[in-house]
């Protein structure tokens, strides 16, 4: 791990703004390289670019909707009270990212306006978070969101800014934000997940904003980053899946993006992203993920709604390919005012987005996504344009990835615009942690597996005999194809059961667009057991018959319909957990069915999910999973 050079503690204890600084006795002026954009702003929006923005809301109402909020916001922003350094059990986290969306909407604000209300504003909000006793470093993310919070503000308000306050701002970020990171050792510099991305881009932020004053610090801080940030960038590969999942994609991509968005402005050179392909890839993965209903494939840590995609303008830029704002698009006209107010990178959107228009975009080309990783998944639907297209997502990969959950094989379903086979997605950390619940161990029989959400038995996948699945086992996803009239994803799900059948395989597709068939091949091994089969949803749901199940939203229907040689017995589960501390879950209910299987059996079984109108195109006459199309 890196220790805190020498240099550094000398940085923190000299006066804090002079051109000139004593280090160890001698006097130092920091070399400025040429190719630095040592200027103020330097920082995602350069000087003089605010008549870009203006020129894009001018001529886009759903760009301009995007700058009345944050105008309107910060309206509202100035009457608050002042942030209190106050801990939700652990962590500062809440209090550090309202200061990143105070500070940022309302730099923005006098940016765009000049109205000094909003610099007076943020000027305040930064002092007041400068003099906490700390960013509580025991939770790193903490510390990387409020350093890049008041990175944003100095250098955008840079000229309205006083010595003194400037002074103030600059020791903050070193002794509060980058001292820290230095000292003790921290798993995160060379993590394979969002913290790396978080806290990198947090610090380097800290770093662009005080260059001129602390090249040297800021440069070790920058340079710490460029080589650790390929650790978690990695993860992206072969295909842009992430494996933590929508929410968390949302969260380290935006930073990491943040990143090098900066680094490139700065440096005025183009970040080396030659060897990280499956990062430029990503984008795809994201454009796939929400589907028609509007909710997202939610699985592991996540939360179920779609949202606004800051980072998707950056990917589209670089890229040159509008469309993949195509579903940016309808996020954004349907988003209300206070939940676009509630992303605090919302103005990166802006930034990212001048120059472009939300009007024509194209239709992306492809009705298939399909990413190898450690999480692979992969997503189909009927149509992009048909509010009542048919969506599917199925997710393999292993519980053991970070955020992860005992969901592989695990689907999702939309179809008439609604959700039918769902995800419960994430419970609140907090409530978890402060009942002593042993949230972070990964391990088979750790108790983050007895959470009702977390475990196999509340998804969308195979149980045998109740037992959970494998922790660090491993489903691939097997093949695939993109075939319009069968639309199809294989995974062998063999690994997650090890021990408990000899063999599981799972494939699911959407046939001849109008309905989805979902296959389960399975092998017992030398003992008897118990095939659970389940499906969450939040329809109404009730056995019509013994092999039909029909799922009701007011008038819109779909009829689960399951066809076996073997017998089996259709069941609803109830969804209250005996857990105390797990959440609850009104409005849901499981449904599927059991089927008791001999030793040394080989059994295939057929779950078609259809919409009322397209149950006469069924054709019940399926093929073994070994002969379905492949890409």
């Amino acid at each position: 791990m890196y220790r805190l050079p020498l240099l550094l503690f000398s940085f923190v204890i000299i006066i804090i703004g002079c051109s000139k600084k004593t280090v160890n006795g001698a006097t130092a002026t920091p070399e400025i390289p040429e190719e630095a954009n040592t200027g103020h702003p330097r920082i995602l929006l350069l000087k003089n670019e605010e008549s870009q923005i203006l020129q894009s809301i001018s001529s886009d109402a759903l760009l301009k909707k995007v700058h009345d909020v944050i105008i309107a916001e910060s309206d509202k922003m100035i009457s608050l009270p002042v942030l209190e350094r106050v801990l939700t059990g652990r962590r500062l986290l809440g209090v550090s990212r309202e200061a990143i969306r105070r500070i940022f909407f309302l730099s923005y604000s006098w940016r765009m306006t000049k109205n000094d209300k909003y610099y007076l504003r943020a000027q305040q909000e930064m002092l007041n978070v400068s003099n906490f006793t700390d960013w509580n470093p025991s939770h790193f993310l903490d510390v990387a969101e409020m350093t890049l919070g008041l990175a944003i503000g100095y250098d955008w308000l840079y000229e309205k800014l006083s010595p003194e306050t400037r002074k103030t701002i600059q020791s903050a970020i070193i002794k509060k934000g980058i001292e820290p990171s230095y000292t003790g050792s921290h798993w995160w510099i060379k993590g394979t997940n969002n913290w790396n991305q978080v806290c990198h881009a947090g610090l380097s932020y800290g770093a662009l904003a005080i260059y001129e004053n602390y090249k040297d610090t800021a440069e070790m801080v920058m340079k710490r980053a460029v080589e650790s940030l390929p650790y978690v960038m990695n993860m992206y590969n072969p295909d842009g899946a992430y494996p933590e999942g929508y929410g968390y994609w949302s969260y380290g991509t935006t930073f990491n993006v943040l990143f090098i968005d900066a680094y490139e402005k700065f440096k005025k050179t183009n970040y080396d992203l030659s060897a990280l392909l499956g990062f430029m890839k990503t984008a795809s993965y994201l454009l796939n993920m929400v589907g028609p209903s509007g909710n997202a494939f939610n699985y592991s840590d996540a939360g179920l709604k779609g949202a606004v995609q800051p980072a998707m303008y950056w990917f589209a830029d670089k890229l040159n390919d509008l469309s993949l704002l195509y579903f940016e698009k309808e996020l954004l006209s349907k988003s209300s005012a206070s939940a676009l107010a509630g992303d605090r990178s919302l103005p990166a959107l802006l930034v990212w987005a001048k120059g472009k228009t939300m009007n024509g975009l194209p239709i992306p080309s492809k009705k298939m996504w399909a990413g190898r990783g450690e999480n692979p998944v992969a997503i189909m639907r009927s149509s992009w344009t048909d509010p009542n297209a048919i969506f599917l997502g199925l997710k393999c990969g292993t519980p053991s990835a970070s955020h992860g959950h005992l969901d592989v094989g695990s689907f999702v379903m939309d179809a008439d615009g609604e959700r039918w086979a769902s995800d419960f997605g994430m419970q609140d950390y907090n409530s978890l942690e402060s009942q002593g619940v042993d949230l972070w161990n990964m391990n088979q029989n750790s108790q983050r597996w007895t959470i009702f959400r977390y475990n196999n038995l509340a998804h969308n996948t195979l149980s045998f005999n109740n037992q959970y699945q494998i922790v660090k086992g491993t489903a691939p996803l097997s093949s695939y194809s993109s075939n319009s009239l069968f639309m199809n994803a294989v995974s062998d799900l063999s690994g997650v059961y090890q021990g408990q059948i000899a063999e599981a395989k799972r494939g699911v597709a959407i046939m001849n667009e109008k309905y989805v068939l979902v296959r389960d091949e399975v092998k017992t091994g030398a003992t008897a057991t118990t095939l659970r089969w389940t499906m969450l949803t939040t329809a109404t749901a009730t056995i019509v018959d013994n092999s039909t199940i029909l799922l009701t939203k007011g008038s819109k229907k779909i009829y689960v319909k399951v066809n076996s040689s073997r017998a089996f017995t259709l069941k609803t589960w109830s969804t209250v957990s005996p857990n105390s501390f797990d959440a609850p879950n009104p409005g849901t209910i499981l449904i599927g069915f059991e089927s008791n299987l001999p030793a040394g059996a080989t059994e295939s079984f057929n779950v078609f999910l259809s919409p009322e109108r397209n149950l006469i195109d069924i054709n019940y006459n399926v093929q073994s999973l070994i002969n379905w199309p492949k890409d």
